[in-house]
């Protein structure tokens, strides 16, 4: 499994709302100069945030985006998950019910189910609060 650019600028887009949210909303410039990733880019990512419920959009002169929830509430997991989907590390996993053929004689399969759950264990356990807080201990 391997996250993709889009999940990884989604949880620094989600970290950058987090620590920037003030009065007013956070516009997708200040993200993409702050970050140093293409406005064009984050605004096909943000889409996907709204649609998800994660950000909510304000429009007009003083229109931007906030976090929808505390940072707190979000997990890492979560967010990938919105983006990226499934985070399984085999294709096998991705359907509630394995319909691989070789699912009853396949020695791997432990090994591949094993993983899935210690990435989404980790994924699942971390907020962007505690990236938060991890960055403010430096």
């Amino acid at each position: 499994m391997k996250i993709s650019t889009k999940g990884r600028y989604a949880l620094r887009l989600m970290l950058d709302l987090a620590l920037n949210e003030g009065s007013r909303p956070v516009r997708i410039k200040e993200i993409s100069e702050r970050q140093g990733i293409s406005d064009k880019y984050l605004e096909q990512i943000i889409s996907t945030l709204v649609k998800n419920s994660f950000v909510i959009s304000t429009r007009g002169p003083q229109g931007g985006y906030r976090l929808s929830k505390k940072p707190d509430n979000y997990t890492v997991g979560s967010i990938l998950r919105a983006i990226e989907g499934k985070l399984c590390p085999v294709a096998c996993l991705e359907t509630e019910e394995n319909l691989c053929d070789r699912k009853d004689e396949c020695i791997t399969l432990l090994l591949w189910e094993k993983l899935d759950k210690a990435i989404n264990d980790v994924v699942d356990s971390i907020t962007l609060q505690d990236l938060i807080d991890w960055n403010n201990k430096k």
